[in-house]
């Protein structure tokens, strides 16, 4: 934790750990379990070493220990209590905790330590639905919230993405081709640039023994024509993101009827935040919006 130079506010603790401002603030008055320092109009900073032992005692304290038993505690007491009490169902906020700390610090051997345990006892797939979805969930709140910057959630989203590729890269290496002849496009319309969700629907494809491109961010979708002159029977992809707004989910809609669908009705599957907008009873019978990815992936 030296290396961690940032100064967090009570309210960034209170964001990144779950314990709500008041209770911190009544934590330390009453247990003095945390040392902040105070600026010159007496606001409380805290350091790195203060989020990471108020991390440590908001996973103690949902197991039960109470707040007057750890205030007692030494450090290294409550340290080696979590380790020892970190079960498979505790495992995932432990090391959500771990890499929102480093992402915080910009720690990259923090994050490959935590994913490289995660993976001695869980596949790919339980690690990105277990930990990294709702890691990216809380992520999206500490930025709207600001109590992070871009900066700190590019970082965190790129290395996740690092994954999914190294393990899209090993099913490419050992998934033998099937007879399905539908290829499936995945790709992301204009404006849009999130490209988790779509990555990770390309790797489950890919797991179930199907044939799957990945196209990119930001598509102009009159690029298709390309494809489509070599290719016949073509499942087009797209995850449409909470952002940007500007993206028109209707209007996409339409545009990849008129677009792709001229000489043959493509089907058009859809997912992520933004299908929430659409009236499912009025679509062609080519377009298809799915909840969630897993449900997606059951019906194959």
């Amino acid at each position: 934790m030296e290396h961690i130079k940032q100064n967090f506010s009570i309210k960034d603790l209170e964001h990144l750990s779950g314990i709500k401002a008041h209770t911190i603030r009544i934590w330390e008055k009453r247990y003095d379990i945390l040392n902040p320092e105070r600026t010159d109009t007496n606001i409380r900073t805290y350091n790195g070493e203060n989020l990471q032992k108020l991390l440590n005692i908001a996973f103690l304290n949902s197991h039960g220990y109470k707040i007057s038993r750890i205030s007692k505690m030494e450090e290294e007491e409550i340290n080696n209590l979590v380790k020892r009490i970190s079960a498979s169902s505790s495992e995932e906020n432990r090391a959500k905790n771990s890499f929102k700390l480093a992402m915080m610090n910009f720690d990259d051997r923090l994050f490959q330590r935590t994913y490289n345990k995660l993976r001695e006892k869980r596949s790919f797939r339980e690690v990105f639905h277990d930990v990294f979805l709702p890691l990216l969930e809380e992520i999206g709140l500490l930025w709207q919230t600001d109590t992070i910057k871009p900066i700190h959630e590019h970082y965190i989203v790129e290395l996740i993405k690092q994954k999914i590729y190294l393990n899209i890269a090993d099913l490419r290496a050992e998934v033998p081709e099937e007879d399905d002849p539908k290829l499936y496009v995945l790709f992301l319309p204009e404006n849009e640039i999130h490209d988790v969700g779509i990555l990770y629907l390309n790797y489950e494809l890919l797991n179930a023994g199907k044939n799957a491109i990945y196209l990119g961010p930001s598509l102009p979708l009159d690029n298709m024509d390309y494809l489509m002159k070599l290719h016949e029977n073509l499942v087009f992809v797209s995850y449409l993101t909470i952002t940007p707004v500007n993206t028109n989910v209707h209007e996409f809609i339409s545009d990849f009827q008129d677009k792709i669908c001229q000489e043959k009705n493509h089907e058009l599957l859809l997912f992520g935040q933004r299908t929430k907008e659409v009236q499912r009873n009025d679509l062609s019978e080519n377009v298809k919006v799915h909840s969630s990815i897993l449900d997606f992936i059951n019906t194959l």
